[in-house]
């Protein structure tokens, strides 16, 4: 799988976790609604507010890889050929698909 492809593959994987947080933190919105009890000391686990509060951290921790994807996809398709800045090699496609705005190898990376 090239570059793009692969890019483009982690970019639909994204966005639908996304949507997945996004609709969760929706549904436990809906679940407290404009309730004013007190579910902070619910003896039954976790609170609805902290529910909420993790989904929606987790879908900002989402949104930001997205993002991150999106930025590496554009540099891409603007004619980047996922060659390492600091060395000149090619930056293995495996870790872009890990960190797609990474633009230096591991290596080079580890130097900074």
């Amino acid at each position: 799988m090239g570059l793009t492809e692969a890019l483009r593959e982690a970019r639909a994987e994204v966005a639908a976790r996304v949507a997945e947080f996004d609709e969760t933190t929706r549904i436990l919105a809906e679940a407290r609604g404009d309730s004013d009890t007190d579910d902070e000391h619910d003896p039954e686990g976790t609170t609805i507010a902290w529910d909420r509060a993790v989904s929606a951290a987790t879908a900002d921790s989402a949104r930001q890889r997205l993002a991150d994807v999106e930025t590496a996809l554009a540099r891409v398709e603007a004619g980047w050929d996922g060659t390492c800045v600091g060395c000149g090699r090619p930056i293995p496609v495996e870790r872009l698909a890990v960190r797609p705005q990474a633009d230096r190898c591991v290596e080079c990376a580890s130097r900074r």
